[in-house]
C-alpha cells in the first residue's frame, strides 16, 4: 500500500523564553489534528517516550558475527577469479560465434528466480548495514511514523517494532495538561527521527514545557522551507501486524496483576543472566485464591508475590515466549506506580501494562521474538468463528460517531445487537484499523489508523488452514462423535476428520486449548500457529445450531 505524507517542518523540542516547547509536525495529508497544552511532570513523560523510541528500534532477531571484513576480502578474490575466467571463456565464445549463431540459453526461467531471490537478500543485507552503521538513514526506510490521537479524554501514541514483534502504546490522560489550547481532535502520524529523541532528553522538571501537535501548518497555502513530501510503500507484513494487534486486543484475556518487587526481579535476573538452552519462556503458575507465581525457565526460578492473590476462576499455567523485550521497561522501575498483564495463552501474545499516575504504557509482545504478527500467529482463528454482517458493522460505526469511547455494554445497548455479533463487529473493524481497545480502561476508542479505510484482502491471504476447514465443513467430512460438558466448564469434542480420528478441548470461554491431530501442521506448531483445519473443522461440526448459544457463551464471559 503506497502511503503519502506532507510536513511543513522537522518535529523538535525548541527552546523559548519560558523554556521548552516539544513541538510535533502532523502529516498535512490527514484531517487537521492539533494540541497544545504545558506538561505538570515533564520527567515522566522523557521517560515514557524513551521507552517508547525503544520499542520502535527493537529488532531481536538474530544477527550472525559480523564478518564483512572477510567477505570482502572473498568477494574480491572471486571478482579477479570470474574476470579471468570472463576473459577466457569470450575469446572461446567469440571463436565459436564465428561458427554458428548462439540458441537461446537453456533454464532461463530458473536463472531469473535465482537472481531475483539473490537481489532481495541482498536488499535485506543493505537495511541491517544501515541499521548498524548510519541510522538516520535507516529511519528514513522505517515502514511508517508512529500514530498520535487526541481524544476528549486522553492522547495516546502507538508505534510498532522493526522486527514486527513489539507494539507500544503511550497514552497520556488530559489531566497531564495544563493551559490547554488548539484542540482539534483525530488522529494523524507524526514526524520523527532520532534527533528528536536525543532533544528529549533535555526535558526538565525546573523549567516549563509545553507539548504541541503545531497546527499551523495547516494554514500554510504554499509549501515553504522545510517542507517535505514522503510517499512510503507501506509493506503487507507491517500493515496486517498492526492491524491484527488491534484485533488480538478485542479476545478474552486473563489479567494478572504483577507487584512491583517482582517486575523488578523478573527484569533484574535477565539482565544478569543469559540462558543457554531452551525454553526461554516466562511460565505464569496462576491458581485461584494463591499468591501468583512467575517462573524463569530453564532455570525454573520462581518469584512469588505472596500479596496478589490470583482471583480467577480456575488454575492455569501459561507460557510467553520473547521475554528480553521486556528490558524496554528498565528505566521505568522508579515511576511505575502498579503493573498488569494481559494473558492470551500459551505461545500467545501477552499484554504488558505500566501505570505512570496520569500516563499507562502499554507494551503488546507476539508469543515469542521470531514469531510476528502476521504469518506465525493465526491467532483470529482460536475464537469461535463469527461473521457480522455490514449492518451490525455499520451500527457499530454510527454509534462511535455519536461518541468515540464507549464500554461493550454501551455499544451493545445503543446498537441492540446480540452481544456475540457486536463483539464480532468490534473485533472486524479493530482488524481493519478503525478502532483500538483501550485494555486498562476497558473502553473501546474510534481511531482510523490510516486516513483510508481497508479492505480484507488489503492485509493479506486468508489463512489456508482456515480455508480449508472451511471446504472440509462444507463436504461434510467431519464427523462428530463425542460433546462431553465436564464439571470444571471445560468441553471435550471428539470425532473423525477425513476419516481419521482427532480430539479437541475447548475452555468455558469456547477457545482452543488443547488438540489432538497427527497432521503435519499440529505436529510442527500445536495450537501456537493457530489449529489445523482438521482441529477447526472438528469445532465447527460440534458448533453447527449452536453457532450462537456458543458465541454468546464465549462473549458472556468476557464481558460480564
Amino acid at each position: 500500500m503506497d502511503l503519502f505524507f506532507a510536513y511543513r517542518r522537522r518535529s523538535a523540542v525548541i527552546a523559548d523564553p519560558h523554556g521548552l516547547a516539544v513541538s510535533l509536525a502532523p502529516n498535512l495529508r490527514r484531517d487537521r489534528v492539533s494540541f497544545s497544552g504545558v506538561l505538570r511532570d515533564p520527567v515522566r513523560f522523557r521517560e515514557a517516550m524513551s521507552a517508547l523510541h525503544d520499542v520502535v528500534i527493537s529488532d531481536l532477531r538474530y544477527k550472525p558475527r559480523d564478518k564483512s571484513a572477510y567477505e570482502l576480502y572473498k568477494a574480491q578474490q572471486a571478482e579477479r577469479e570470474r574476470a579471468i575466467r570472463q576473459a577466457a571463456s569470450s575469446h572461446v565464445r567469440r571463436e565459436l560465434l564465428d561458427k554458428e549463431p548462439e540458441p537461446i540459453p537453456p533454464g532461463l526461467e530458473k536463472r531469473f528466480h535465482l537472481l531475483r531471490n539473490r537481489y532481495w537478500k541482498a536488499r535485506d543485507r543493505y537495511s541491517d548495514y544501515l541499521m548498524r552503521h548510519d541510522p538516520e538513514m535507516w529511519r528514513l526506510l522505517m515502514p511508517c511514523d508512529p500514530v498520535i490521537t487526541v481524544a476528549q479524554d486522553v492522547l495516546f501514541f502507538e508505534c510498532f517494532s522493526a522486527d514486527e514483534s513489539s507494539y507500544g502504546c503511550l497514552s497520556v490522560q488530559r489531566d497531564a495538561f495544563a493551559q490547554e489550547s488548539d484542540v482539534a481532535l483525530g488522529t494523524t502520524n507524526v514526524d520523527y527521527s532520532w534527533d528528536l529523541y536525543e532533544h528529549f532528553q533535555k526535558l526538565r522538571t525546573y523549567r516549563e514545557t509545553r507539548f504541541q501537535i503545531d497546527p499551523a501548518g495547516f494554514g500554510v497555502a504554499v509549501a515553504g522551507e522545510g517542507y517535505r513530501e514522503e510517499k512510503i510503500d507501506l509493506p503487507q507484513s507491517w500493515l496486517r501486524g498492526f492491524m491484527q494487534l488491534q484485533a488480538v486486543q478485542t479476545l478474552p484475556m486473563r489479567r494478572v496483576p504483577i507487584s512491583l518487587e517482582a517486575l523488578y526481579s523478573l527484569l533484574a535476573f535477565l539482565k544478569r543472566h543469559r540462558a543457554r538452552r531452551s525454553p526461554r519462556a516466562v511460565r505464569f503458575e496462576l491458581e485461584p485464591g494463591n499468591p501468583i507465581q512467575l517462573v524463569l525457565e530453564p532455570w525454573e526460578q520462581r518469584i512469588v508475590m505472596p500479596d496478589v492473590p490470583y482471583q480467577g476462576k480456575r488454575a492455569e499455567n501459561i507460557r510467553v515466549w520473547g521475554r528480553d523485550r521486556l528490558r524496554v521497561l528498565g528505566r521505568l522501575l522508579p515511576l511505575i506506580e502498579r503493573a498488569d498483564v494481559y494473558l492470551v495463552g500459551t505461545g500467545l501474545p501477552s499484554f504488558w501494562v505500566m501505570h505512570l499516575g496520569d500516563m499507562r504504557l502499554t507494551l503488546g509482545l507476539s508469543g515469542w521474538t521470531a514469531n510476528d504478527w502476521t504469518a506465525a500467529n493465526a491467532l483470529d482463528q482460536i475464537a469461535p468463528p463469527a461473521e457480522p454482517s455490514d449492518e451490525v458493522l455499520g451500527d457499530i460505526a454510527a454509534v462511535f460517531r455519536e461518541k468515540p469511547a464507549m464500554t461493550f455494554a454501551q455499544i451493545q445497548q445503543r446498537t441492540g445487537a446480540a452481544p456475540a455479533y457486536v463483539a464480532a463487529g468490534l473485533n472486524r473493524l479493530a482488524l481493519l484499523g478503525q478502532l483500538i481497545h483501550d485494555l486498562p480502561a476497558g473502553l473501546y476508542r474510534w481511531r482510523q489508523v490510516l486516513p483510508v479505510a481497508l479492505a480484507l484482502n488489503q492485509l493479506g491471504e486468508e489463512n489456508p488452514e482456515t480455508v480449508a476447514a472451511r471446504e472440509i465443513t462444507a463436504r461434510r467430512r467431519a464427523r462428530l462423535t463425542k460433546d462431553e460438558k465436564l464439571p470444571n466448564g471445560l468441553r471435550v469434542l471428539e470425532g473423525k476428520v477425513d476419516g481419521k480420528d482427532n480430539a479437541v478441548l475447548l475452555d468455558a470461554d469456547g477457545r482452543m486449548l488443547r488438540g489432538q491431530c497427527n497432521c503435519s501442521h499440529h505436529f510442527k506448531n500445536r495450537l501456537r500457529r493457530g489449529p489445523c483445519r482438521h482441529l477447526q473443522a472438528l469445532r465447527n461440526a460440534a458448533l453447527g445450531g449452536q453457532r450462537q448459544s456458543t458465541l454468546e457463551q464465549w462473549f458472556d464471559f468476557l464481558w460480564n
